[in-house]
């Protein structure tokens, strides 16, 4: 992310609803150019309907959202969205082709822009093969290539690594990697909370259509559920106590307590334990996830 971000949009105490029913209600957001923004919420939360209403295909009840950005949307945004889309009885090459005239590309440049989509999709070799035929991760990435061919600003992107293997998920990110390092702002929904944790540059955690915290993972472990690790303890046979601030299992086989600073409370922990004749088979430190933090805003569990 760079070091002072332009703001390329703003979203301001957006509405909308479907038959009454609300989908967004007052979320604010704001996307900066060269980040990786993670949008995280359960089904229903309002994610595709916020992605379909920036990418124009719902009109806003109530509220606004601004591209602060020169020109018209169709040249500097693009949309990946979660449903393929492609020609699926074109070859990969012809796709290319197809998507770059939808974007206005002249031919000279087309052609240029093909070679090196085909490169950066790692599609070189299946480029007259037909999209109906490439595996589903290679179909993400041709996904994604034809969307990008007019080097937009801003980038939506809807669940693109679901249904993928490790390997397409792996240059998938790798593609992003790219695009990040030359500006582009990208706005990412995804259900894989792992992956937001370790990639993206922030989060926004949304529930009932609206954005209830947001900013870098640290930050937000800090704002809201603290950085104590836990510690769990397996004893190697049952224990009737266990030193505090230990709290035993019913089982007498495991106990756990949370620490604010391990590295100076733990050997104080195990000398106490020690001392109790304590047989500790295993030890586990565990740090604030992503994971705990959304079941901390949300009460809910991600869902497929």
């Amino acid at each position: 992310m760079l070091n002072s971000p332009q703001t390329v949009l703003s979203v301001a105490d957006a509405h909308v609803s479907y038959d009454r029913v609300p989908a967004l209600r007052g979320l604010s957001l704001e996307l900066f150019a060269g980040e990786l923004l993670g949008l995280l919420g359960p089904n229903g939360a309002g994610k595709t309907t916020l992605i379909r209403s920036l990418a124009g295909r719902r009109t806003l009840d109530a509220g606004a959202f601004t591209f602060h950005l020169a020109g018209q949307p169709q040249d500097f945004l693009g949309i990946v969205p979660q449903e393929i889309a492609l020609y699926s009885d074109l070859t990969v090459r012809q796709n290319l082709v197809a998507f770059g005239k939808l974007q206005g590309i002249s031919p000279f440049r087309l052609r240029e822009r093909v070679q090196s989509a085909l490169y950066w999709a790692q599609l070189e070799d299946r480029k007259h093969s037909l999209a109906k035929k490439l595996s589903g991760g290679m179909q993400r990435r041709l996904n994604i290539a034809c969307s990008v061919l007019h080097q937009p600003r801003i980038l939506l992107l809807d669940e693109p690594t679901v249904g993928v293997d490790p390997q397409s998920r792996e240059r998938i990110y790798e593609m992003l990697d790219g695009l990040l390092e030359h500006g582009t702002a990208i706005l990412l929904t995804t259900h894989q909370l792992e992956e937001a944790q370790d990639r993206c540059d922030r989060i926004a955690i949304m529930d009932d259509g609206r954005i209830l915290e947001s900013g870098p993972f640290e930050e937000l472990v800090g704002r809201t559920i603290g950085t104590s690790q836990q510690v769990s303890v397996r004893f190697s046979s049952p224990q009737t106590g266990v030193p505090a601030p230990l709290a035993l299992a019913a089982s007498g086989m495991e106990a756990t307590c949370q620490l604010a600073s391990p590295t100076e409370e733990l050997p104080g922990l195990l000398d106490s334990l020690n001392h109790a004749g304590a047989a500790v088979e295993h030890l586990t430190l565990r740090e604030p996830t992503l994971q705990h933090m959304f079941l901390h805003l949300t009460g809910k569990e991600l869902r497929e």
